[in-house]
């Protein structure tokens, strides 16, 4: 049993992934094996996101006064929170695919940029394309007209050139 002050830290480090974090994911996770649970931390770690196990009340508690307090209000059986800083798509995408291979994993609510979303928003928003993947596109998007326009310009030098090699030619012929 633990005592009041690891209790207390407990409910610290909860809070504070709760307040810091704009994007969480609250799971269930029942029947899960170590082995099942280490995959699961490790693909968490490599979207660059974080994963706590939490105690339900303790949750509640921690979550008071905060806007995702509905997400994490009512929790029954075994939960947990996968939060992240950074781009929410990635970590969606991991636990989604995790969850596909691990039927016992479960979407219980999200917390997605300061609001919360269903479960069934949890699948779109890992559906759609990573934030590297918008930028790249974005990028592409922004260069192509200048790369067109270079084209256009080197293309007038270019045609002028074989109208002139044309007419040398045809000189050459002429005479």
């Amino acid at each position: 049993m633990k005592n009041k002050v690891d209790k207390q830290k407990d409910f610290e480090a909860i809070k504070q992934a709760l307040v810091e974090s704009p994007n969480v994911f609250v799971t269930g996770f029942e029947k899960l094996t170590v082995a099942q649970d280490y995959a699961l931390r490790k693909t968490i770690r490599g979207v660059g996101g974080s994963y706590k196990v939490i105690k339900n009340t303790l949750a509640e508690k921690a979550s008071e006064g905060l806007a995702i307090a509905p997400a994490v209000t009512g929790l029954k059986g075994m939960n947990s929170i996968a939060y992240t800083n950074g781009d929410p798509v990635a970590l969606a995408k991991a636990l989604v695919t995790y969850a596909k291979t691990n039927p016992t994993f479960t979407f219980k609510a999200g917390f997605v940029e300061g609001r919360v979303v269903e479960v069934a928003s949890i699948n779109d928003l890992a559906n759609l394309p990573s934030r590297e993947e918008v930028l790249a596109k974005l990028l592409y998007l922004i260069n192509a007209p200048a790369q067109r326009l270079v084209s256009a310009v080197n293309g007038v030098g270019r045609n002028l050139a074989v109208v002139i090699d044309q007419g040398v030619q045809e000189n050459k012929f002429n005479q």
